[in-house]
């Protein structure tokens, strides 16, 4: 049987930074391109187009910073418990520059912080199961410690588009992937894996009836669940 991998906690850090400038260097260059028209005179029939890239580009830049800041970071909230409310935001934030339309199903609660990191981890593995658009759901159901998280995705039916498992994430979720190691490009799919074994929760992934499923159940429910 493969082991899972662990990564050293230096690595780790080092993939997730490598991970957050690559979601920022796009936006950024974009900005910079948009701030050296706006400074050549010989562009100014430029300038309308120009503003509205820095504008376009500084809202995606605000809403990966905000996603990776809770996601990934210690993030400036006070104590070890996350309000659902702050991942709300942080949520609609995102969804405001992805193609999907999020449908938000979660109580008014406080999660403990790991917990909170992995349902927003989960979120985007959602929103890339339907990278050319449709509707992801997310839900939060079950008693205080025993909550379980559910995403369900699928692409827009008159558009045709496919609604897909992303590539590689269910080897990467176990700690086990396919090529036998992580690089920054599977890193985010890794980390969430890792929040789900921290948190004592288990996983599920796939495709049903064409519509994409992400569940994480804590695994003494999931065990009197099997048994029962």
């Amino acid at each position: 049987m493969t082991d899972i991998i662990e990564l050293k906690a230096t690595d780790l850090a080092a993939m997730l930074c490598s991970r957050v400038c690559h979601d920022l260097i796009n936006p950024i260059g974009a900005i910079g391109n948009g701030l050296e028209v706006l400074s050549d005179p010989a562009q100014s029939d430029m300038a309308d187009g120009a503003r509205d890239l820095i504008a376009s580009a500084a809202k995606q830049s605000r809403a990966k910073l905000e996603f990776a800041r809770l996601a990934y970071g210690a993030s400036s909230t006070a104590g070890t418990d996350i309000d659902t409310r702050e991942c709300e935001r942080v949520a609609r934030i995102l969804f405001d520059i992805e193609k999907a339309d999020l449908e938000w199903d979660v109580p008014l609660i406080l999660l403990p912080k790991h917990k909170a990191k992995l349902f927003m981890n989960m979120l985007l593995i959602a929103a890339g199961s339907v990278p050319r658009g449709g509707r992801v759901a997310a839900r939060i159901s079950g008693p205080a410690g025993q909550e379980k998280f559910e995403f369900a995705s699928s692409s827009d039916p008159e558009k045709r588009q496919k609604t897909l498992v992303p590539s590689g994430s269910a080897g990467l979720l176990s700690g086990m992937p396919e090529e036998g190691a992580v690089d920054a490009r599977g890193i985010q799919p890794f980390y969430t894996g890792l929040l789900a074994r921290m948190t004592d929760m288990e996983l599920a992934i796939g495709i049903e009836n064409d519509t994409f499923f992400f569940t994480a159940v804590p695994k003494t429910q999931d065990k009197s669940a099997n048994s029962a």
